[in-house]
């Protein structure tokens, strides 16, 4: 299935007010504040979906879309000074509704075989990035409990340059999660998003705005092209999922 083609698109990000510029934390600052990585985690999918695009909602032809509160995730990735990472490759990748990811340890027998689990899209000219999906849930897997966040990887020329995890600003679990609460208050407001309801939707759609800000500089090749391409996974970081 090819990438997701919304009607409209500017008009869409404008009711969003991602247009023409998306809110970069301290974007008229000297130097951006960076976002906080964190691990990747184990459950990066051992397997990859048929559909790999950034609508996590619907696999290929299908008519069924997954369960959950369907979410646009949207945002910019920038250097500190602000400059835009073009042609990079985004990744995400989350449980479904019923708390399962795609990979074969991190799965319940109620997995929503509707949901593609994760996705991926290439920056554009400005940095912009734009997936459909999901509202993250809260689960326990492995004997420990997380609260609900998304993992986001940023990669350029076949080199994995930054991964992360979005959280919900304000979830009662934050505080007390195994990844977020070593994180000082500064680091882990890099990390939250507003899942905050899209005007006018009249399905209840959530718009979570979440912008990258790298904390070394995304280079060109030597040669000036620039290139896309995604970096080989982190793989497991001890017992953090």
């Amino acid at each position: 299935m090819s990438a997701i083609i919304v009607p409209g698109r500017r008009a869409f990000l404008g009711a969003l007010g991602l247009a023409p510029f998306f809110t970069t934390r301290g974007l008229f600052a000297e130097t951006l504040t960076p976002t906080k990585p964190t691990t990747e985690g184990p459950f990066y999918p051992d397997t990859m979906p048929l559909d790999t695009d950034n609508d996590l909602l619907v696999i290929n032809d299908s008519i069924t879309p997954a369960v959950g509160e369907v979410t646009w995730l949207t945002g910019k990735v920038v250097t500190e000074t602000g400059a835009p990472v073009r042609n990079a490759f985004i990744e995400i990748w989350q449980v479904d509704a019923k708390a399962t990811y795609l990979h074969t340890k991190g799965r319940t027998p109620q997995r929503d075989a509707n949901f593609q689990g994760y996705g991926r899209c290439l920056t554009s000219s400005s940095g912009e990035y734009l997936f459909r999906t999901v509202k993250p849930v809260p689960y326990t897997l492995g004997g420990v409990t997380r609260a609900p966040h998304i993992h986001i990887a940023v990669s350029r020329n076949g080199k994995r340059l930054f991964t992360t995890q979005i959280a919900i600003r304000g979830h009662h679990q934050n505080a007390g999660d195994i990844v977020f609460k070593p994180l000082s208050s500064a680091d882990m407001n890099t990390l939250v998003a507003d899942f905050a309801p899209v005007p006018g939707s009249s399905h209840g759609e959530l718009n979570a705005k979440f912008d990258l800000v790298l904390n070394r500089t995304a280079v060109e090749g030597d040669d000036g092209v620039l290139r896309g391409g995604i970096g080989k996974p982190e793989g497991l970081r001890g017992f953090r999922r």
